[in-house]
């Protein structure tokens, strides 16, 4: 069985067939279907192989990882395992007989996009109204970027594709990252989720 520790879905299972493999990915016709760019139409494949459940990776852009170490060829797979597509969803692997798992990766908390339909949840609140397209793209740059610093220069060719770098003001794009904070403390008004880095930039920082 894998169980959906953290994604929109955290806590959902999905039980495994040794007589027909299951497929991770982005397509609607994936047995686990995670709707994110970062994940490619069809991910990754969990397949039973003479006594064991393995996860192979199928040539996707970013990768799959098994406790942290991104899968090389077939991967065995054992009670326990942490399994990892792109940076939003982690599924834990459990055998048959096992108990799942009741914790979950903060699976309340913090930030959460769906990047098909550009919802946004904070503690598993929908904003609502939703963010403007600008405000939008401009989150999606930040949590693309994983954690890593974004520089402005970046931000325009994310939120403004159309403008040319000198099109764009250091004040418009510092309009623009105010209204971003303000529409997440709606909800969430204790904890910082875009921070300022000086001299280079911004960067999403999520609990």
């Amino acid at each position: 069985m894998l169980v959906l520790q953290r994604g929109a879905e955290a806590g959902r299972r999905w039980p495994l067939d040794r007589s027909r493999p299951l497929t991770i990915g982005r397509s609607t016709d994936c047995d686990i279907h995670l709707p994110d760019r970062q994940v490619s139409r069809v991910h990754a494949r969990v397949t039973w192989r003479g006594d064991c459940y393995q996860i192979e990776d199928l040539g996707s852009k970013n990768g799959t990882h098994v406790n942290g170490q991104e899968t090389q060829g077939p991967t065995m797979l054992q009670d326990g395992d942490e399994l990892q597509i792109a940076l939003r969803f982690k599924l834990a692997f459990v055998d048959a007989g096992a108990t799942a798992p009741l914790t979950f990766d903060n699976a309340n908390q913090g930030l959460r996009l769906d990047s098909e339909t550009r919802q946004v949840w904070v503690n598993s609140v929908m904003l609502d109204p939703p963010l403007s397209l600008h405000q939008y793209r401009l989150l999606e740059g930040l949590w693309n970027s994983g954690g890593g610093v974004v520089t402005r220069e970046q931000i325009v060719d994310a939120v403004w594709p159309e403008a040319s770098g000198e099109g764009v003001s250091e004040q418009a794009i510092d309009a623009l990252v105010r209204r971003l904070r303000e529409r997440i403390a709606e909800i969430d008004k204790d904890f910082r989720y875009v921070v300022t880095v000086r001299g280079h930039g911004f960067r999403l920082e999520n609990r």
